[in-house]
Order: C-alpha cells, then structure tokens, then sequence
C-alpha cells in the first residue's frame, strides 16, 4: 500500500488529475508515470451522452487495433470442422464435447467463434457464457461462416469487442505501456472511429462522447482534451 501512495505522490508531480490535455500530451504523461513490474494494459475510458435506460441507444461493436492489444488471447471454436480451426490458432475446438465441458463450469479462455450452424447448440451454454460476456455475436464478428478467418484476427490480439455498460460508460483495450506513444495514438483514434461507427441512430444532439481519459494497470487516469472526440 505504502508503494502505491509513493506512485500515486509521483503522478501527482507530473501533472494535475483535474487538467485535461491533448491526446499526444496525455500520452507522453502516461509514459512518465512510475511503472510496475510488469507490462501494464492501457485502457481507454469513455463516457457517452446516450441514455443507457433506451434500448436503442446501446452501444457495442468491434474494433481492429491497427498495432495490435498486446494481450494473448486464448480462444475456442465451436465447429465440426475442428482441425481447420486449430490449425487457424484455436486453443479448443469441437461441438459437443467443448460444450459438455462449459456445461460443467469451464470457462478458462478469452473469446469463443462460432460458425451460424453451431449456434443453436451454442445457446445451450448462454447462461454460462452470457453473463462473462463470452457468447459469440454477429455483431462483434465472432459468429461467421469464415471461422479460420475469425480466429486468426482474433488470435492476433488485434479485435477487441466493447460493450456500453448501465451507466454509459465503456472501457476498452488499447496496449501495453511498453508500446510507443505513437502506437498507442493510432490504436486510440481507432477507437474513436469505431464508436464513431456505433453511434446510435435515435442519438440526439452532439455530445455522443462526453468525457475520455486514459490509464495503465497501476497509474492513474490523464483526462483528454474534447478535441480528441469532438469531431464523433
């Protein structure tokens, strides 16, 4: 605890929590933060001028990081065709055998792909796969009749999937803070471009984004400049 505050004193010397800065500023400000032992993720959080309670106004997508999440991303397949997709980087694959395995609790991997015939023994385990936010979606590219290709971009660490929560907020993965200030930027302004793509259609007004900031693991969080979102 007594580091953490350390960390936290240093932060405070290098800029003010309540300021709000350019997007290349901010970054370079997240570089100098203290860093932890190891390769902390780098989040970009976004707060949304939406009304949360109208179902029209969700908002979720997918997002291709042009420099990659830097995160290994362990995935399953459910498909027939399950030498196809190990050999497309699937860490499991196959039908009823995978999905006697999550009907009996297991859960240990990051993204599920599935091709549209296997969905309807897939809802089999939604209320398994559901509430971790594991269930494939056409919407995020997880459902598919191309699933080598699915799993590939998957596997690169490169698709991330966001997803609005109850209080119009949405966090999502941006890299690592070994990636170079210039990396990061590209992969944030393809955030931006993504939600961009997602603004709802019954959104009014032209405050869609409201507030963004960006932080590691272990730092805290550097506020941006409206600039960097104004143009959504």
């Amino acid at each position: 605890m007594a580091k953490e505050s350390k960390k936290r004193k240093a932060a405070g010397q290098i800029y003010q929590h309540a300021n709000t800065y350019p997007l290349s500023e901010a970054l370079e400000i997240l570089g100098k933060f203290p860093k932890a032992r190891f390769d902390e993720t780098v989040e970009l959080s976004v707060h949304l001028g939406v009304d949360p309670r109208q179902s029209t106004q969700m908002v979720r997508g997918v997002v291709d990081l042009p420099k990659g999440s830097g995160k290994k991303v362990r995935v399953v397949a459910f498909t027939d065709n399950t030498q196809a997709a190990v050999d497309a980087g699937a860490d499991h694959a196959g039908m009823d055998d995978l999905i006697s395995k999550i009907q009996d609790g297991w859960t240990d991997f990051d993204v599920a792909v599935a091709t549209p015939a296997a969905m309807k023994e897939v809802r089999k385990v939604a209320r398994v796969l559901g509430p971790r936010g594991l269930m494939p979606n056409p919407k995020s590219g997880t459902v598919t009749e191309d699933i080598t290709e699915a799993i590939k971009s998957v596997k690169s660490g490169g698709r991330v999937e966001f997803k609005m929560d109850k209080t119009a907020n949405i966090g999502v993965i941006v890299g690592k803070r070994s990636f170079t200030t210039g990396d990061l930027q590209v992969n944030i302004e393809a955030v931006f471009d993504a939600l961009s793509k997602a603004r709802p259609e019954t959104m009014k007004g032209h405050h869609y984004v409201k507030s963004a900031a960006i932080s590691g693991t272990m730092t805290p969080g550097v506020r941006l400049e409206s600039a960097a979102f104004s143009h959504l």
